[in-house]
């Protein structure tokens, strides 16, 4: 079996919503009702900076968005929260209510905001869904799906092995142990082709993926064995080590790649 073919990105229509948690996250002291210092939009939506950003780039309805968030009700109870659970939630822009839709459009990458979303932004009155002006703090993590700046090619610091393959360490791990063609490892991956098109991420979908490391393409093989635990790496993958053109996706193939653990 062949693992890492092409797939559609598939993600379903989602909206903010209660779930359970055993931890809760105490509301911020404006809760009840924007403050002097926040900016609302014509929309009605109220916002204000709690941390800046450090990017550019502001998502479009288009994107995905990996955040953490909380959310209260306007009496201070929480009714939701990634962070309570401990995991960034990635979903896409157009698929959450439009409060949080507007919200996240305003912001960068590494920004926190604070939302005031009236209901009209909201939930709308309906049935089982939090009711009234939500107050939401959020933290605007990464866009996954836009590829890095040097997709179309490696950069001048990027290593080269005789194969053809490139790469470059994104982060640093942990130990000293490599996978062998024999390990079966878990990832979490994004990969992009060269006009920066996202066609697979485990990262997308919440879930890494593991696989027997002699199962997947030529480059993945060989760039996995470069890697220790932990650590995060970007690779460029000629079409002759991914799927010669036998099938889609084609050419030059990049990917970010993490290796979670070797099994």
């Amino acid at each position: 079996m062949r693992l890492l073919a092409a797939s559609a990105v598939v993600l379903a229509s989602i909206t903010l919503s209660a779930q359970t948690t055993t931890n809760t996250i105490p509301p911020p002291s404006d809760v009840a009702a924007p403050p002097a210092d926040a900016v609302k939009t014509a929309s009605g939506l109220a916002a204000k900076i709690i941390k800046p950003g450090t990017g550019h780039d502001h998502p479009t309805p288009a994107d995905l968005v990996t955040v953490h968030y909380t959310g209260w009700h306007t009496d201070g109870t929480m009714f939701d929260s990634s962070v309570a659970r401990g995991t960034p939630s990635t979903f896409p822009v157009k698929g959450v209510i439009a409060g949080f839709g507007e919200g996240l459009q305003q912001m960068v990458v590494g920004e926190k905001r604070r939302l005031w979303i009236p209901e009209s932004l909201a939930y709308k009155g309906q049935v089982g869904k939090p009711a009234g002006m939500l107050v939401f703090d959020v933290e605007l993590i990464n866009m996954p799906n836009r590829p890095p700046a040097d997709f179309k090619a490696p950069p001048s610091d990027a290593k080269h092995t005789p194969s053809g393959l490139a790469y470059k360490a994104l982060s640093d791990g942990v130990g000293g142990r490599h996978p062998k063609p024999s390990n079966t490892v878990t990832v979490h991956y994004t990969g992009w082709t060269t006009d920066g098109k996202m066609f697979d991420s485990s990262v997308t979908r919440g879930q890494p993926a593991t696989f027997p490391l002699d199962q997947v393409i030529a480059g993945w093989t060989e760039g996995l064995q470069l890697m220790v635990e932990g650590q995060k790496m970007r690779f460029w993958i000629p079409e002759s080590l991914a799927y010669k053109g036998q099938t889609a996706p084609y050419g030059m193939l990049v990917f970010d790649v993490e290796l979670i653990a070797i099994k």
